[in-house]
């Protein structure tokens, strides 16, 4: 290849580094002028300039147009000097930084601006002679000119003395660096008269003397202030990535200001978890306040709600509206209401427009999305910022997360980092569960790898959850300074009664005759003469297993609960047949056993089912078995009831009264007794007022009883507030026994008490938490709460032993139900080989259950706390770790057997780790990454191998992989999303695309549905009704109508703004760390 050539375009064979290469071996002097300089394109020619006897390198400002023009703007209108030396040095080296920042990882350029600074710091050939003639006396010598308008190209080179030529003189479009020199199309020539060097050469000179010397400060700039700084320690490396990645929280504990209500306590721990609601609420639209029991919740949700312009619509439990109208009326929280969470229908009948934050209390019970009521709070939740507020936001499967996720994300276009199809993220950790009986181990251990994940890569970003161990800890402090403490929970103590010789077997013929209950009159529909889709199906057998479980548990309550129980179930039974034979059947349509679960009282829960009768049948549309079934059933039940008839004895109930009385367990105490059941609460106030007089006071769904008196809810609640509540206005002490069903288990303060009785079994360990958090609250005087649950044993089984006694009891409730053993609880259980029994047993015997501390569930608290230690205690450091540059390095010895590289990556709010070994990369957790950096202050740094760039690739590659993922379209879905599918193909079919009777208005609405579908915010309920009305259909119009009919036109508009820039920004690698094995280091 000739390079004696006049012209150089880059084009193949006419790179102008080609020249440099062949002609700078003969080269003394060589003399740069450009407007852009890149020391990262330096290798280039760094080899070729090593026998250069001295380098000058003159450039322009290399700054923007625009950053130029602000600049001359504040010069202007401030007299600065900008063409100071100092400004001029402090612009070079900005721009200096920026283009490191920028440079290429790779180490061909760590090499070139490693021989920049090697020239810059070394001396040339004389430099004495150098430094007389005006130079510095080094090998390279770089300067800027204090102006930003020089755009010249010129290379000047002059020979040895034994060259024939004098030199040469190069121009044309080309800057120093990769593009000017080989990367872009160019244009320059090379000119070697002389006449036309001296000309240049005397030009440069000119220039030159202006020029302002940025040597000295280049070297420090870059060995400093860029990833080339090989003085970053690995503690500093670990204090810069613990910076990084909390840096949006750092200091959010000084960014608040509460009104807090006279008596209220100002917890910094409370204040936390506002600002960070109040974060994650404008970055997703929704958030989770999902803090365990007892660490104020409701007043955290008010103080949030301070910080909130707009209207707020509070969604709650019928029987907390009162507490969350005088926790908002007392934080003088500005437009709000506050709704029962059974009345979605009357919301949706206001103007909804007026709310711009929904609160949403107990929001797990929302987490079946094939409910009405979730169909409904979609509609009234959609382009609103919701805030949900519950201590078991995942409490049964991965899609009970997912649901909730719903009612602020879009499930196929979310705005959560790194996972933007949420639809396909959960279905497929539920695809996994569905390999896989509840029963086997690797069904346990991928709920536990799934909801690892999830907290990892969605939870992370919604969520504020904190444990008392993590207030304690973190916040000790500000509690201890305030005066207060969280309680300890002492071993939950049993309370053990047993069935004589009489009832024993009485009990066990009940449970034997009840396994043959058949539950007919409550899913008449499973009887019908026709086929039934799988939702009317399930539906009744919902009924049918929640009434079943309703009979099981009164049982186990109390002997005269059940025994009620049993009397309504005949004369429900007795007049359904009577009905039955008059030739009608009126079937409640929309009982959804949902809506039930929490009702203490099971009379109304029967008069809901026999009073909203919506649909008649003939009694001849039903098969012949049905009649003989309900006959059966009642001929059980009457068995049943003639059974107990005799039974007076209670033991349970004389085992509580000989704890209250003096010696017992719960005597002088002030306590709190629970129980599921209305009847049972009320029984239990009746013998204990026998006792213990005005001291008793029961309360439920339809009031309070206190000595001969019925209490209306707000008297009822006013007085047990003044008796259980350390902040009443009107203290009172005349209250020692509170008898109450579950609806005082949330939202109310009791902690004056710290015990609590569990009349009945606790079926669901969720529900005991709620009651425990009523008294294990900050700002107890109680130092620790007690917990009394009661256990039933038989005479008969006593040869088993105490604990596989009681065991057996409880299964044998459990197998009872069979499969609808679900009713009992709304918990998920899962053993890979315990029984029901022996595993509820266990959960209730142990106090790790009622502290809620999740041993699985790590909090980024203790790193944030240590961060915020460092800028409160030691600035100076702090200023230190903020100031390291982008893509810092450092490098230590570790226990792997070979070499690592771990890198964290940003791509807008995305941030995630990488490792490589160099074979392969995966992404790790934030919390292993924190252990891989982890280490001393005094972590000696180890060098960083050539091989660091492979490793770097590698790490690279697979984050660019992990995010170009989630942009990709979804794969097909199939199985149950087959009713979607027929919807949007239909939508698609030439049925609707080829009609022309449509308006442009019409086609455009279904253009919108269409979107709406790939979005995935249109509730399946809804989609199943679409496709029952359409998939007889053959017009187009008639279709339309029923799109218009059953979708909620608010589902059709702008969800919200913002999308998810995590997909659209650029990659950054904040920072990486070589980990040299024991092998290679």
């Amino acid at each position: 290849m000739s390079t004696d050539l006049t012209f150089f375009t880059n084009e193949p064979d006419a790179a102008l580094v080609d020249r440099f290469k062949s002609t700078l071996r003969a080269v003394r002097y060589f003399d740069v002028l450009v407007g852009y300089f890149r020391t990262s394109g330096f290798h280039q020619l760094a080899e070729s300039l090593e026998g250069v006897e001295k380098i000058r390198i003159l450039v322009g400002l290399n700054v923007d147009q625009k950053t130029f023009q602000l600049i001359d703007t504040v010069r202007t209108q401030t007299n600065l000097d900008f063409n100071s030396h100092k400004d001029t040095r402090n612009a070079a080296m900005e721009a200096a930084v920026t283009e490191i920042d920028a440079s290429s990882d790779d180490f061909l350029t760590e090499y070139g601006i490693k021989k920049f600074i090697e020239f810059l710091s070394t001396d040339c050939s004389n430099p004495d002679e150098d430094t007389a003639n005006g130079g510095n006396g080094k090998k390279l010598e770089f300067r800027a000119y204090p102006s930003g308008n020089i755009h010249a190209k010129v290379y000047i080179s002059r020979y040895s003395e034994d060259q024939v030529s004098f030199g040469s003189v190069i121009t044309g479009s080309s800057n120093f660096s990769h593009s000017g020199l080989i990367g872009n199309r160019e244009f320059n020539v090379e000119l070697k008269d002389k006449s036309d060097v001296d000309f240049a050469l005397k030009q440069f000179e000119d220039l030159w003397k202006d020029g302002v010397d940025i040597s000295e400060k280049f070297v420090d700039t870059i060995r400093t202030k860029t990833w080339l700084n090989e003085d970053i320690s690995p503690y500093q490396l670990y204090l810069k990535m613990l910076y990084e990645y909390l840096k949006e929280d750092i200091n959010m504990d000084q960014e608040i200001s509460i009104d807090m209500p006279e008596n209220f306590m100002d917890l910094q721990y409370q204040q936390q978890a506002i600002v960070s609601a109040k974060k994650i609420l404008e970055a997703f639209h929704g958030v989770f306040l999902a803090d365990v029991v007892g660490l104020g919740k409701t007043f955290i949700s008010a103080m949030l709600a301070q910080q909130l312009g707009g209207g707020k619509l509070v969604i709650c439990p019928p029987v907390l509206i009162d507490y969350w109208k005088d926790t908002f009326f007392e934080f003088g929280v500005k437009k709000y209401e506050i709704e029962s969470l059974g009345k979605l229908d009357r919301i949706l009948e206001t103007d909804i427009d007026k709310y711009e934050t929904i609160f949403i209390d107990e929001a797990h019970r929302f987490r079946n999305e094939y409910t009405q009521g979730f169909e409904k709070l979609t509609e009234i939740c959609y382009g609103k910022k919701v805030v949900l507020v519950t201590a078991t936001p995942l409490n049964n499967t991965f899609l009970d997360i997912f649901n909730q996720i719903k009612l602020f994300q879009s499930p196929k276009r979310s705005t959560i980092p790194g996972v933007i199809n949420l639809e396909k993220f959960f279905n497929k950790w539920m695809t996994q569960l569905k390999k896989h009986k509840k029963t086997e181990p690797e069904y346990i251990e991928i709920i536990k790898e799934g909801s690892e994940e999830i907290r990892e890569k969605v939870l992370k970003y919604i969520m504020v959850r904190r444990t008392r161990s993590e207030i304690k800890k973190y916040f000790s402090k500000d509690i201890d300074e305030q005066g207060l403490f969280f309680p300890e929970v002492s071993d939950p103590i049993r309370l053990v009664y047993q069935f004589d010789a009489t009832i024993g077997p009485v009990f066990s013929q009940t449970i034997e005759m009840l396994k043959q209950f058949s539950y007919s009159r409550y899913m008449p529909l499973v009887f019908i003469n026709r086929q039934l889709t799988e939702f009317e199906l399930q539906a009744q057998r919902n009924v049918g297993g929640f009434m079943k479980g309703i009979l099981v548990k009164r049982l186990e309550s109390s002997f005269y609960a059940f025994k009620k129980s049993v009397g309504r179930f005949v004369k429900s039974y007795e007049d359904f047949i009577k009905m039955f034979g008059e030739g009608r059947v009126l079937i409640s349509k929309n009982i959804n056993v949902y809506d039930l679960i929490d009702e203490d009282d099971e009379g109304k829960i029967q008069k809901l089912i026999e009073e909203e009768k919506v649909q008649e049948f003939k009694s001849s549309e039903f098969t012949p078995e049905f009649e003989q079934a309900l006959k059966n059933d009642l001929e059980i039940l009457k068995e049943i009831r003639k059974l107990w008839r005799p039974i007076d004895a209670d033991p349970k109930l004389d085992k509580f009264v000989s704890e209250l009385e003096t010696g017992g367990n719960l005597n002088g105490k002030k306590i709190l007794v629970f129980t599921e059941s209305l009847e049972t609460g009320e029984y239990l106030f009746g013998k204990l007022r026998k006792k213990f007089g005005s001291e008793v006071l029961f309360f439920s769904s339809k009031g309070g009883l206190l000595k001969d008196e019925r209490l209306v809810k707000s008297e009822a609640r006013r007085k047990i507030t003044n008796n259980y509540d350390p902040r009443a206005r009107e203290s009172e002490d005349d209250i020692k026994i509170l008898i109450s069903t579950d609806v005082l288990a949330e939202g109310v303060n009791l902690h004056r008490s710290f015990s609590v009785i569990n009349y009945d079994l606790p079926w669901n360990p969720t529900k005991v938490l709620q009651r425990v958090g009523r008294v294990n609250r900050v700002g107890t005087e109680n130092k620790e709460i007690h917990i009394y649950n009661f256990f039933p044993t038989d005479e008969s089984d006593a040869h088993l032993g105490l604990e596989d006694n009681i065991k057996s009891k409880i299964q044998a409730f459990h197998d009872t139900l069979g499969e609808d053993a679900r009713y009992l609880t709304d918990e998920e259980v899962v053993s890979s080989h315990e029984l029901f029994g022996d595993t509820l047993y266990k959960k209730l015997i142990s106090k790790k259950t009622y502290e809620q501390e999740d041993d699985d569930y790590k909090s980024e608290l203790e790193y944030l706390k240590f961060i915020r230690d460092i800028r409160d205690n030691n600035p100076k450091l702090f200023e230190k770790i903020k100031r390291l540059p982008k893509k810092a390095r450092s490098a230590k010895s570790e226990n792997f057997d070979n070499d690592g590289l771990i890198t964290f990556f940003r791509k807008g709010k995305l941030k995630k780790f990488m490792f490589s070994d160099g074979e392969q990369s995966e992404e790790i957790p934030f919390f292993d990454a924190v252990n891989i950096f982890k280490c001393e202050p005094d972590m000696n740094r180890q060098l960083i191998p050539k091989g660091y760039y492979d490793f770097l690739k590698k790490n690279k590659e697979q984050f660019d992989q992990i995010t170009s993922d989630e942009i990709e379209e979804p794969e097909k879905s199939r199985g149950g999303r087959s009713n979607e599918q027929y919807v949007i193909g239909t939508l698609k079919s030439d049925l609707i695309k080829k009609c022309t009777s449509f308006t442009d208005d019409d086609e455009e609405y279904i253009q919108v549905v269409l979107e709406k579908y790939n979005e995935g915010v249109i509730p399946k309920n809804i989609t199943k009704r679409i496709k029952q009305k359409i998939e007889k259909e053959d017009e187009a119009l008639k279709i339309l109508s029923v799109l218009k009919r059953e979708i909620p036109g608010r589902l059709l508009g702008i969800r919200h703004s913002g999308g998810s820039d995590g997909f659209i920004s650029k990659r950054e690698v904040i920072l990486s760390e070589w980990l040299a094995g024991e092998n290679n280091g």
